[in-house]
């Protein structure tokens, strides 16, 4: 990606195959996670795990680039170095 954008990463490879273990998309939403006051664990408002088209995905909300760039570039890498597939996503419209 060029530019930067909302996009969501889909839980299958370039070629199809279905993404293992099972619960990647929560995984790796749980490392953008914080312990709020009431100790427990949130998913950042900006990278949510879900579901599209019957995949796992992760959608990732491009307002995390201006609070944290580097979390943002890990994702765009985390889908590039798995090959995972991935598109634009506009939030509020999944």
């Amino acid at each position: 990606m060029s530019r930067h954008e909302s996009f969501v990463i889909i839980g299958l490879t370039l070629d199809g195959k279905r993404f293992r273990p099972s619960d990647w998309a929560e995984r790796l939403c749980g490392t953008m996670s914080v312990f709020g006051a009431e100790r427990r664990m949130a998913y950042s408002p900006y990278v949510q795990p879900g579901t599209l088209d019957g995949e796992k995905c992760v959608f990732v909300d491009v307002r995390i680039h201006d609070i944290e760039r580097l979390a943002y570039h890990f994702l765009e890498n985390f889908a590039r170095d798995n090959q995972l597939q991935r598109r634009p996503w506009t939030p509020g419209r999944d």
